[in-house]
C-alpha cells in the first residue's frame, strides 16, 4: 500500500499551482471544474510520482493556521543535496517567503530548512 496523494484546499488556485511548479518543478495536470458546486481542481506530479491535489471551491473557511495544530503540520519536499536545499531556501526567502528555521542540521540528523509558504502552509525542503 502507498499513499497516493495528498491534498489541500487554497484560496487562490492558480497561484498555488504557479508556487508549486515554480519552486518545486510540479507538472500541473488539466484543471477540473464543477460548475454545479464551483468546485476547482489540479493535481500536481513531482518528480518520482507523487501527487498534490489543489482544490478551491466557494465558501470554505480559513481559519489560522497555527504551528501546533493536529492534523496535517508540513509537505516535505526532497531537493536531493545540501546545495540543492540552501539553493531552494535561498530562493523563496528572496522573493519574500519567510524562512522558519535552516537550513541546518536537525538533531535527529536531518539537513533541512522549513519556510512559510503559499497561503501560510509549512514546507520542510530537505536533502
Amino acid at each position: 500500500m502507498h499513499i497516493d496523494h495528498a491534498a489541500m484546499y487554497v484560496n487562490d488556485l492558480e497561484r498555488a499551482k504557479d508556487f508549486f511548479v515554480r519552486y518545486f518543478s510540479a507538472e500541473a495536470g488539466a484543471g477540473y471544474h464543477n460548475p454545479v458546486t464551483g468546485f476547482r481542481s489540479y493535481f500536481l506530479t513531482f518528480s518520482g510520482g507523487c501527487r498534490l491535489e489543489l482544490m478551491n471551491r466557494p465558501g470554505m473557511d480559513d481559519a489560522e493556521k497555527t504551528s501546533a495544530r493536529t492534523g496535517f503540520i508540513h509537505l516535505a519536499f526532497s531537493a536531493g543535496s545540501r546545495e540543492a536545499v540552501d539553493a531552494l531556501t535561498g530562493r523563496l526567502r528572496a522573493d519574500g517567503y519567510e524562512t522558519l528555521s535552516g537550513p541546518r542540521v536537525t538533531g535527529d540528523g536531518y539537513y533541512e530548512s522549513s519556510v512559510l509558504g503559499i497561503e501560510g502552509n509549512v514546507l520542510e525542503i530537505t536533502v
